[in-house]
C-alpha cells in the first residue's frame, strides 16, 4: 500500500468543494477510508485547514469535520529535525519545507499529493497531483 502526505490544498479542495478539484480528493480520501491508500497529515496541514475553514464556518462543525477526517488519515510527527532541516533547505516556502521533511522523516511516505508542484521541487520525494497519481495508478 502507497503510504502519502496529503498537502493543504487538498484538503481543502474536498471541504470546499473546489471544481474539478475535488472529486480527485474525494478519490484520494475514499482510497485512505477503504484501507487502499495510507493517508498522512501534518498538525500545520491541520492548523491551516481549521484557520481556513473557520472563515466560513462554527468552530463545533469544523472540529467534528476535523475528527472525520482524522478518522481515516494519520497525522505524521513534526519535530526539532525537522524543523532545523527545513530551516537549512533550499525550499523557497518555509511551510511546505516543513511538510516535506516531516514526510521524509516519517520513512515510509514516497509521495506528497499536492496542487503545488513547483514548491517542492527541491524534494527527494515523489511529488504528484492527487489526479496524476490517480492516473498512475489506473494504468499501473
Amino acid at each position: 500500500m502507497d503510504k502519502v502526505l496529503i498537502d493543504t490544498d487538498v484538503l481543502l479542495d474536498f471541504f470546499f468543494d473546489r471544481k474539478p478539484f475535488a472529486e480527485y480528493s474525494i478519490e484520494i480520501l475514499n482510497l485512505c477510508e477503504e484501507n487502499k491508500l495510507g493517508g498522512f497529515t501534518t498538525p500545520v496541514i491541520i492548523s491551516n485547514v481549521y484557520y481556513l475553514l473557520r472563515k466560513t464556518a462554527k468552530h463545533n462543525i469544523i472540529v467534528e469535520k476535523i475528527k472525520q477526517l482524522l478518522s481515516i488519515i494519520e497525522i505524521i510527527k513534526m519535530d526539532k529535525n525537522a524543523v532545523f532541516n527545513a530551516l537549512n533547505s533550499e525550499f523557497k516556502d518555509f511551510e511546505d519545507a516543513l511538510q516535506n521533511f516531516s514526510a521524509i522523516e516519517n520513512g515510509e511516505i514516497k509521495v506528497i499529493l499536492t496542487r503545488n508542484i513547483k514548491d517542492f521541487r527541491k524534494s527527494e520525494l515523489a511529488i504528484l497531483t492527487p489526479e496524476t497519481y490517480l492516473k498512475g495508478k489506473a494504468s499501473g
